[in-house]
C-alpha cells in the first residue's frame, strides 16, 4: 500500500526539522502512542494502541531514520507487532522546501499488513492509515504552534552532523 501527501506549516524548515526529531514532540503527535523511548542517535522504540475496524491492538516497534540530508530530507523506517492482531512495517521519505514563511513537507510512504489486519481488506487498511496520517499532522501542527515554532527542540544539537542529540532523533 503507498500513501502520499503534502501539509504546509507555518514554521521554517529549521523549526520543523528540529521538531519531527524530537521524541517528546513525536510522541505528542503519533495517534495512540503510549511509550516512545530514543534507543539511539536515529533510532526509536515504541509501544502504540491502534484500532483499524473491529481490530484493536497494542504494538510494539523500532523506527530508524536513514538517508538523512540535514534539514530537507529522511527516510523513516520501521516495523512493529500487534501480537495476535498481525504486524506492519513499513518507511515513509520525508522532504522539506521553504515556501516563505512557511515550510512544505512532502511524504511518500510505502507500508504492509499481516496477520489479521491483512485481513480486514486493502480499503479498510488504506483509508485507516490516510487518517492516522491526517491525526499525525493534526497533532503536530497543534504541537508545533503551541511550542512557538523556534522553541521545538531548541536545545538541540544538528542530528545531521551525526552527534547524538539530547531526547532528538
Amino acid at each position: 500500500m503507498e500513501l502520499e501527501g503534502s501539509e504546509i506549516l507555518k514554521a521554517s524548515p529549521e523549526q520543523v526539522w528540529q521538531a519531527l526529531f524530537d521524541r517528546a514532540v513525536l510522541e505528542r503527535s503519533i495517534p495512540g502512542c503510549e511509550i516512545l523511548e530514543q534507543t539511539s542517535a536515529t533510532e526509536f522504540s515504541a509501544v502504540v494502541k491502534l484500532k483499524v475496524g473491529p481490530v484493536s491492538a497494542r504494538f510494539k516497534g523500532e523506527v530508524e531514520l536513514s538517508d538523512i540530508e540535514p534539514l530537507t530530507a529522511c527516510t523513516l523506517s520501521g516495523k512493529g507487532s500487534g501480537g495476535i492482531a498481525g504486524f506492519a512495517k513499513g518507511s515513509a521519505r520525508v522532504n522539506l522546501v521553504a515556501q516563505g514563511d512557511t515550510t512544505v513537507l512532502t511524504y511518500r510512504a510505502d507500508a504492509a499488513v499481516g496477520g489479521k489486519l491483512a485481513a480486514l481488506g486493502s480499503r479498510l487498511i488504506k483509508s485507516t492509515a490516510q487518517k492516522l496520517a491526517g491525526e499525525f499532522f493534526a497533532n503536530f501542527k497543534a504541537v508545533l504552534s503551541a511550542e512557538g515554532g523556534a522553541e521545538v527542540g531548541q536545545t538541540h544539537q544538528d542530528i545531521g552532523a551525526g552527534e547524538r542529540a539530547g531526547s532528538a532523533l
